[in-house]
């Protein structure tokens, strides 16, 4: 993958891709804890983003502010202003700059994360998507080589936050309503983040 913007819309083509074999496990999984409509609102926000993906612009900061102005249009529940809120704070962190570098992505992630954590009030521990995004960005920040060797970090990371999600209580979203029972169930924004990592350091390496 070139680190440019053509290189960024064809890793968006592979994250729609993912969210979309994987819809029904985040349908499930957000059934045990939640609505129940994470996978599905996931899949039709970033099914509007490939709709716009080749008028995106010409800087991987354009398209990514694409992909968050379409999700934040598109997707219902928490996880579209939350999900186009990091997007939007990373491609306003990369500005016009016509190619990736690891430090920009390290910067990038580090801006999506602090977008969410002022969108929804989370921290570590809380049971969300932010369990998963902190350890990604801190690996992130330590790895060391190529875009592609940074997002595989990020990724990793992102799979054993979502993971510790597992035993959690939440204490933010739907599911803290259920206080207790919420233990036991991985949380469906740290995995569809995880996903959406993966996806993103698939297609770079």
């Amino acid at each position: 993958m070139t680190c440019d913007a053509e290189g960024v819309i064809a890793a968006l083509r592979s994250v729609a891709q993912v969210v979309e074999a994987h819809r029904d496990e985040l349908v499930t999984l957000d059934r045990e804890i939640g609505d129940g409509d994470h996978g599905e609102n996931l899949k039709r926000g970033f099914t509007a983003v490939l709709s716009k993906l080749d008028n995106a612009g010409d800087t991987p900061g354009a398209v990514l502010k694409v992909v968050a102005s379409t999700l934040i249009s598109t997707v219902g529940g928490a996880a579209g202003p939350l999900y186009g809120t990091g997007f939007l704070r990373a491609a306003a962190k990369l500005g016009a700059a016509e190619t990736l570098t690891p430090e920009s992505v390290v910067d990038a992630l580090q801006a999506a994360l602090d977008g969410v954590v002022a969108r929804g009030k989370a921290e570590v521990g809380d049971k969300t998507m932010v369990d998963a995004l902190t350890p990604a960005v801190a690996a992130a920040r330590e790895a060391s080589g190529s875009v592609a060797d940074v997002l595989k970090a990020a990724a990793d990371a992102a799979d054993k936050g979502a993971q510790d999600t597992v035993p959690l209580v939440a204490r933010k979203g739907r599911a803290s309503y259920l206080g207790e029972r919420s233990a036991g169930h991985m949380d469906p924004g740290a995995r569809s983040t995880a996903l959406l990592l993966r996806a993103f350091a698939d297609a770079a390496s």
